[in-house]
């Protein structure tokens, strides 16, 4: 058998697979001091579950994710899913909750982009890389 890759190396659905079967014991603490959580969406065209490991911050109540595909030009999969269908699945480390995500508010982003960029500075090279204004998502428990 080869070499378990490391948390912190993990990416995608190996990511995700690693934590649900950890309750996120690994993969919740990731690459640069961030953490990360798992959103569950509805596909808007399957309706099948989908589900994204994704870097995130509290934010009061509620909890803060970017959707920037890495700066791409078209959103990630999972925040179109979400525009369609906002009630969403949400797993921090064991616990597991429903939420409802929506678009921080002109009024909000500044701030929460911040935090957000603090967590993790690549979201501003990502900004650069693409017209597409990256949305900061709320997810408030449902």
């Amino acid at each position: 058998m080869g070499r378990m890759t490391s948390a912190i190396d993990l990416h995608g659905p190996a990511h995700v697979a690693r934590y649900l079967e950890t309750d996120g014991a690994e993969g919740h603490d990731w690459r640069r001091g961030t953490t990360v959580l798992l959103l569950t969406t509805t596909g808007r065209r399957t309706g099948a579950e989908r589900v994204s490991a994704l870097i995130y911050r509290e934010w009061g109540d509620a909890f803060i994710v970017v959707a920037s595909k890495g700066g791409a030009d078209a959103p990630p999969a999972w925040f179109v899913n979400l525009t369609a269908h906002p009630e969403v699945g949400v797993q921090i480390r064991a616990e597991r909750f429903a939420a409802t995500a929506r678009v921080a508010t002109p009024e909000e982003k500044p701030a929460m982009w911040a935090a957000m960029v603090e967590a993790w500075p690549d979201y501003y090279a990502y900004q650069a890389r693409t017209d597409r204004e990256i949305p900061v998502v709320v997810l408030e428990r449902a």
